[in-house]
C-alpha cells in the first residue's frame, strides 16, 4: 500500500484509493493523470482483489497504452496479465471479430484507413454521376463520418437541404462498398459496437458483467457513440472511473465533445468529482498565464493551477513586422541559446495554429543552415511502397478488398490496363462475385481446364491472359496462407513470400538514392512483421490500420521540432514558441463568429501554452500574407487576457528595410545531431541529403526562371512519385511548390 501511495499528493491519493462507483477526475494539465489511472488499476487490483481479467481500461493512442501497461506491469511486479487495455478502436474490433455473427462482415473483416475510406467516397460519387469539384471528397466525408460519430446511420440521416440528400445517397453506396470489401472504417468500429449492445442486451450484459471496472483516459475527447458505448459497458457495476480536462478538447473537427464531462455527471449524479490541480511541468508563470486565457471560457469548473517549481523565467512576447521576420526570431533564439549551452536542439519545439505555417519556419532553418524535425510530414504507413505491400497482403487475407485490388494488380507492371479492368469489373457484376472472387474463379477453371470463353464473355483473350499470371499468384498466396504446404505462415513469411513472388525489390530500387530509401522502408515493414511473428495475418494488419499520428512521433532526435497546436497535445517540451498569434490564424478566421469555435481556439491555445516547461516564446506579426499579399494583422485577443506582469519587455518590430538586410544568427553550429525525417541542414542528417540532391536537376541554391513568377531560388528539393517537387522562393511572390516536369523551369547560368 505504502508503495502505491508513494509521491502522490492528497488529491492523487484520494483518486486513487476511492471507493467504487462512478468517478469523475478533473485533471489538469501536467498534474500526473497517467500516474492515478496506472495506481488506480495497481490499486484495484493489489489492494481490493479484483482480478485483472474484470478490468477494461481505455485510451486514444496506442502509445498511451503501452506506456500505462508498462508502469501497472512495474508496479505489480508483473502479475497484470489479463487486462483489457487498449484504444477505444482496438477494444471495438475486438468485441466486433468475436461477435461477427450479428455483423454484416465476417469475423475476417478489413479496417481501412483514411486514403481507402477517400478512394471509396470518390467511388461512390462516380458511381452516383456527382459533379467530384461540386462535392469533394473530403467533405462529403467528413459528413459521414460525423453522422456515425453520432450513431447516424444511413436510414436515420436527415435531410435538411439539396447537400444532405446528397451525403445520404453517397453515404449509402459508402456503406454498400465497405461491405461489399468485407470492410469497416474506424467510425464502423465504434458505430457498430455501440449498436451491437444497444439491440442485443444479451451479449451486452455479458460484456457489462465482464468488466467490474472501466478506467477511460482522455474523456474529453470522447465523441457520442463512445460515450454510449461506455456507458452501456458500465450499466451492470457502474464503477466507471474517467480522467478528462474540458480546457484540453481541441478536436470538436472530428467529433469529440466536451459536452460528455458534462452528460457523464448529469447521468451519473452519485460520482466522486475529483480535481487534481498541482502541476509538475511548468513553471508558474506559464501557469498563469495560461489560466488568463482559458478562464474567459463559460461553463466549465475552473481549477487553481499551482507547482512547486517556482515562478520560472517570464514569458517573451515578441511583435514582428511579418512572419518571417518572426521565423528568423525563432532560429536566431534557438542558435543563441544553443551556442551559449544554455539548452539542447532537442529542448525545443515550435507550435503553429495550421500546417501551411511550417513553409516559412523550415525556410528559415534552411536558410540558417540548421537541422529541423517536423511532425506532420508523410508518415511510415503513408508512403508509397509500404502502401503497396500492405495491399498485397490486405488481398491475400480478403480477395473481396477490391482497393487493394485496384492498387497492387498492376504494380509492379503487368500490362493491366484499364480497359481490362473495366473488363473484370463488368465480368464479376455478371457473375455476382467480387473482382478478386472472380480472380480465384479464373485460376481454378484454368487449373481443370474448364475456362470456357462463353464463361468470360466480358473479358477477351488479351485481358483474359493478363489476368491469369495474377491470378495464379493471388492463389498461390491464398493456399500459403491457409497452409497448404505445412504450417499456416507468420505475417513475414506471407511478406517474403510476396515480395519474391512479384520481384518488388527490382521494382522498386533502382540504384538512386530515392530507390534505397523506398528499399529500406521496405526492410523497416520487414522488421515490423518479425516483431509480431506470434500475431496472425488479421491481427498484424488491424495494428497497423490503427496507428496514430502520435504513436509514429519520433521523440529521440535531438532536433527542434516543428508541429501543430492540435499534434502537440499529450507532449512536453522545455521550452516552446507558439507563433502566428494573430487574429484569423489564432483564433482561426472561420472560429471568429462561432461562439463554440472560439471556445475551441482558446482550448487549443490553453493546450500550447501549457506544454512549455520551462519557457515560453509568443509570437505575432504586423503583417501576414493573406492569398500571396502582404495585409495589416492584428495581434491575437488572447494575448490581451494574459496579465502584461507575466511578459518580459515587448520586443518592438524591425522595419522591413532592416530585416531585409539582416540575416539569421548563426554563426555557431550545434554538433552531434542525429538525423531524422524531416531533418534539413548542413550538418549532422546532410550526407543522405546531399546525395539525393546530388541526382537532382534542381539542387538547392539553384536559380531558376519561371514564365510567370519570374525568377528565383530552389531552397528544397524531394523527390514524389517518380517526378521531383521544388520548394521555390519567388522574388515577386515569395514561396511556391512545383512540380518540376509541369513548371518550365529553365536555370539560370
Amino acid at each position: 500500500m505504502d508503495d502505491l501511495i508513494a509521491g502522490l499528493n492528497l488529491q492523487q491519493q484520494q483518486a486513487v484509493m476511492c471507493a467504487p462507483g462512478p468517478v469523475l477526475v478533473l485533471a489538469g494539465p501536467g498534474s500526473g493523470k497517467t500516474r492515478v489511472l496506472t495506481h488506480r488499476i495497481a490499486y484495484l487490483i493489489g489492494q481490493m482483489g479484483v482480478s485483472p481479467y474484470n478490468i477494461l481500461a481505455v485510451t486514444f493512442t496506442n502509445k498511451a497504452a503501452r506506456e500505462m501497461e508498462n508502469r501497472v506491469t512495474d508496479l505489480l511486479s508483473g502479475q497484470v496479465r489479463g487486462i483489457t487495455l487498449g484504444t477505444f478502436h482496438a477494444i471495438c474490433a475486438r468485441i466486433l471479430r468475436r461477435e461477427a455473427e450479428y455483423l454484416p462482415v465476417t469475423s475476417s473483416f478489413i479496417i481501412f484507413d483514411e486514403d481507402d475510406q477517400l478512394q471509396m467516397v470518390k467511388q461512390a460519387i462516380r458511381d452516383l454521376n456527382l459533379d467530384e469539384k461540386r462535392y469533394t471528397p473530403r467533405s462529403v466525408h467528413a459528413g459521414i463520418s460525423s453522422a456515425k460519430n453520432e450513431l447516424i446511420g444511413v436510414d436515420e440521416f436527415l435531410v435538411n437541404t439539396y447537400r444532405d440528400e446528397v451525403i445520404k445517397r453517397v453515404y449509402r453506396r459508402y456503406q454498400e462498398l465497405l461491405l461489399a470489401g468485407n470492410g469497416v472504417d474506424f467510425d464502423d468500429l465504434l458505430l457498430h459496437t455501440a449498436n451491437l449492445l444497444e439491440e442485443h442486451p444479451d451479449v451486452c450484459e455479458k460484456y457489462a458483467h465482464c468488466f467490474e471496472y472501466i478506467l477511460v483516459d482522455e474523456f474529453q475527447d470522447t465523441n457520442m457513440a463512445q460515450y454510449k458505448l461506455l456507458k452501456h459497458l458500465a450499466s451492470f457495476h457502474r464503477n466507471i472511473f474517467v480522467v478528462g480536462d474540458m480546457d484540453q478538447s481541441i478536436y470538436r473537427w472530428r467529433g469529440a465533445d466536451y459536452r460528455n464531462l458534462m452528460r457523464f455527471e448529469r447521468d451519473y449524479p452519485d460520482a466522486q468529482v475529483i480535481l487534481l490541480e498541482q502541476n509538475y511541468r511548468s513553471t508558474q508563470n506559464i501557469l498563469d498565464a495560461a489560466m488568463a486565457v482559458i478562464d474567459r471560457n463559460p461553463n466549465r469548473t475552473p481549477k487553481q493551477l499551482y507547482t512547486e517549481r517556482g515562478s520560472g523565467a517570464s514569458i517573451v512576447l515578441y511583435e514582428a513586422f511579418h512572419d518571417h521576420e518572426e521565423a528568423a526570431f525563432v532560429v536566431n533564439t534557438i542558435a543563441n541559446l544553443v551556442a551559449r549551452k544554455q539548452a539542447s536542439p532537442g529542448d525545443f519545439t515550435i507550435m503553429y495554429r495550421t500546417n501551411a505555417q511550417s513553409r516559412v519556419l523550415e525556410e528559415a532553418f534552411l536558410y540558417a543552415n540548421l537541422p529541423y524535425h517536423i511532425v506532420g510530414a508523410q508518415r511510415f504507413y503513408g508512403r508509397r511502397e509500404i502502401k503497396d505491400l500492405i495491399a498485397y497482403l490486405r488481398l491475400a487475407h480478403n480477395p473481396k478488398d477490391e482497393i487493394s485490388l485496384l492498387r497492387v494488380i498492376n504494380t509492379p507492371p503487368r500490362k493491366i490496363g484499364m480497359k481490362t479492368l473495366e473488363a473484370l469489373h463488368t465480368q464479376s457484376q455478371r457473375m455476382g462475385l467480387s473482382p478478386g472472387d472472380l480472380l480465384l474463379k479464373l485460376h481454378q477453371d484454368m487449373q481443370a481446364s474448364r475456362a470456357e470463353p462463353e464463361s468470360y464473355e466480358a473479358l477477351s483473350g488479351r485481358a483474359t491472359a493478363q489476368l491469369v499470371n495474377f491470378s495464379d499468384l493471388l492463389a498461390g498466396w491464398r493456399g500459403f496462407l491457409a497452409g497448404e504446404v505445412g504450417q499456416s505462415p507468420s505475417p513475414l513469411q506471407l511478406l517474403d513470400r510476396i515480395l519474391e513472388d512479384v520481384d518488388y525489390r527490382n521494382y522498386i530500387d533502382d540504384g538512386t538514392e530515392e530507390g534505397q530509401s523506398r528499399w529500406e522502408n521496405v526492410l523497416e515493414l520487414r522488421r515490423l512483421a518479425a516483431e509480431n511473428r506470434e500475431r496472425d495475418l488479421a491481427s498484424f494488419l488491424e495494428q497497423i490500420a490503427l496507428v496514430s499520428d502520435q504513436d509514429t512521433l519520433e521523440t529521440s532526435s535531438n532536433v527542434p521540432t516543428l508541429l501543430t497546436l492540435h499534434a502537440a497535445k499529450g507532449l512536453e517540451f522545455p521550452i516552446v514558441f507558439i507563433v502566428g498569434l494573430n487574429d484569423g490564424v489564432l483564433p482561426h478566421n472561420r472560429s471568429l463568429d462561432e461562439p463554440e469555435e472560439m471556445m475551441e481556439e482558446r482550448r487549443l491555445f490553453y493546450v500550447g501554452i501549457t506544454r512549455a516547461k520551462d519557457r515560453l516564446y509568443l509570437l505575432y506579426s504586423q503583417q501576414r500574407n493573406t492569398y500571396g499579399y502582404p495585409d495589416y494583422a492584428e495581434p491575437s485577443r488572447f494575448l490581451e487576457d494574459i496579465p502584461s506582469s507575466l511578459f518580459a519587455e515587448v520586443q518592438p518590430a524591425r522595419s522591413a528595410t532592416e530585416w531585409s538586410s539582416s540575416k539569421p544568427i548563426a554563426e555557431e553550429r550545434w554538433e552531434s545531431l542525429k538525423p531524422a525525417d524531416g531533418v534539413s541542414g548542413t550538418k549532422a542528417g546532410q550526407e543522405k541529403k546531399h546525395k539525393r540532391e546530388a541526382s537532382s536537376s534542381y539542387p538547392p541554391s539553384t536559380r531558376v526562371q519561371h514564365p510567370m513568377w519570374g525568377e528565383g531560388l530552389v531552397l528544397n528539393c524531394q523527390s514524389q512519385d517518380g517526378d521531383e517537387v521544388l520548394d521555390i522562393f519567388f522574388e515577386g511572390v515569395g514561396l511556391k511548390r512545383v512540380i518540376a516536369s509541369l513548371a518550365r523551369l529553365q536555370i539560370k547560368t
